[in-house]
């Protein structure tokens, strides 16, 4: 195959892969997208290895993650064509390490089956890791997640993210093979690693802890372009008082940043207002609000009612959205984003203890780094995200956001509660299923009995490290296969 009809074909298949994960969902196209990449990888040196990566990468981005630009530019501000160009360059970056996870597996002598069932995966899965942590990390589109709600959803709590995709690109690996050789041995592990991905659904990892506890998860629906705008303010302080007061229950979430004020210059009355309330049902709100503290500002979530004061800061910040990376506050001056310099808060910060129950926090894309929301659910009985996900409009943004608190859900073992100023606002199941929800872009407030539970996935307790190492072995196997016995290097 030419290398231009393969660079076309490759960002296509990368293209067509976003519709295996939401708000589409289409699982099984990511068997067929991935294996379409390993066709194309199959033969090729390193240099077109990367480029055919790369472009595969660039499609699956470009379609995937577009909804950066509607940030940028609709409601940041900044004009089309830069939000544009750094929209494009952002996903040339994301696209960087699938093009070096391709040069990777092409520098290593092996056979073509080796390279589809292991290697390709193996690299592919490094690639995505490091993608999680540098620069901060952007774990968004990772292949594992196209297998929330289809069998090898099973493995997450086992090896979560990264190792549910290592299985994905394997599986296409194997499909691939099938397709090509026509050897019926491939058959056998395409249906066993599904068959045991979905007996591991069925294995309860956690236990019940205490009894159920009624939640309200309020959606204010503020405009983002009002959000911030004084005129709004009074309006939106009434329309989550009255959410509230007309709750019952004993444990009420507002989203991110649901009072577009810091939380020292509310009226006092107003606070009263709703720990009133939060009292009145012998449970406890909690409350997105910025805070500043010391001269340092953060984004956080203070607790009202019955229960001590306790407070969540915001740990991993979005770069540009919430602080300033060095070297570029010109970007910032290009953007109209209010409160976009905010501290970290610490990495290890105790659960909320509210309404009979231990609530570990996070705020925003905080719910895409699983690692991360693994060590906070140790101390935990229930997951509570709070999010505002109207920065991204009417884009795929929020339903890929509701497929990672899946995934959490899975991982972790413990009920996640997604409170969004817009939607999607969810609770989602202990099994990753999403047991309700509200429309998006309509105010409401979603009530329901949930039961936090206890214990630890091996998720939980090794994180990333298992599928991390794995893969590493897989690279210096097959280094170590090549250079013992070169006659398997035969393609």
């Amino acid at each position: 195959m030419s290398l231009s009809r393969g660079a076309v074909t490759a960002f296509l298949a990368g293209a067509a892969a976003v519709l295996a994960f939401a708000p589409i969902g289409f699982s099984p196209l990511a068997l067929v997208c991935f294996a379409w990449l390993a066709h194309l990888l199959a033969d090729a040196g390193p240099r077109r290895a990367f480029w055919l990566a790369f472009l595969f990468g660039l499609g699956l981005f470009l379609a995937g993650v577009s909804w950066v630009y509607v940030s940028l530019s609709q409601f940041g501000g900044m004009p089309a064509p830069l939000a544009a160009l750094a929209t494009f360059l952002f996903c040339v970056l994301l696209a960087a390490f699938t093009g070096a996870a391709g040069w990777l597996q092409a520098r290593i002598p092996a056979s073509r089956a080796l390279r589809a069932c292991l290697l390709i995966p193996a690299t592919w899965t490094l690639g995505e890791w490091l993608r999680s942590w540098v620069l901060t990390g952007f774990p968004w589109l990772s292949a594992g997640y196209a297998a929330v709600g289809w069998p090898l959803a099973g493995y997450a709590p086992l090896i979560g993210t990264f190792g549910a995709s290592f299985v994905t690109v394997s599986l296409a690996g194997m499909l691939w093979l099938l397709v090509r050789t026509r050897r019926l041995i491939y058959i056998a592990p395409l249906l066993l690693l599904p068959a045991a991905g979905e007996a591991l659904r069925h294995v309860d990892w956690t236990e019940a802890a205490g009894r159920p506890v009624s939640v309200a998860l309020l959606q204010g629906n503020v405009p983002q372009e009002m959000k911030f705008r004084p005129e709004r303010y009074l309006q939106t302080l009434e329309t989550y008082a009255r959410l509230v007061e007309e709750s019952r229950a004993r444990l009420i979430v507002l989203p991110e940043t649901a009072i577009p004020s810091w939380y020292d210059a509310i009226d006092p009355a107003y606070l009263e207002r709703l720990a009133a309330a939060a009292r009145r049902n012998d449970g406890d709100l909690l409350l997105g609000v910025p805070t500043r503290t010391g001269g340092r500002l953060f984004n956080s979530v203070v607790n009202l009612g019955t229960a001590p004061r306790q407070i969540y800061h915001k740990a991993h910040l979005v770069p540009f959205g919430e602080f300033v990376p060095p070297l570029f506050s010109w970007v910032m001056r290009m953007l109209a984003v209010p409160m976009a310099d905010f501290g970290r808060g610490a990495a290890d910060q105790p659960p909320f203890a509210v309404a009979g129950q231990q609530v570990a926090v996070n705020i925003c894309y905080e719910d895409a780094f699983g690692d991360a929301i693994g060590a906070s659910a140790r101390r935990a009985t229930l997951l509570v995200n709070t999010s505002n996900v109207a920065w991204f409009g009417d884009s795929l943004a929020p339903g890929q956001h509701l497929q990672i608190a899946r995934m959490r859900a899975l991982e972790t073992g413990r009920v996640h509660l997604a409170a969004t100023n817009t939607g999607v606002t969810a609770a989602i199941g202990r099994d990753g299923v999403v047991l309700a929800r509200l429309p998006q872009y309509a105010e409401g407030r979603l009530e329901l009995e949930v039961q936090g539970y206890s214990g630890a996935t091996p998720y939980m307790r090794l994180a990333d490290w298992p599928i991390v190492l794995v893969s590493l072995l897989v690279l210096a196997g097959a280094v170590f296969a090549a250079a013992v016995f070169p006659s398997q290097r035969s393609r």
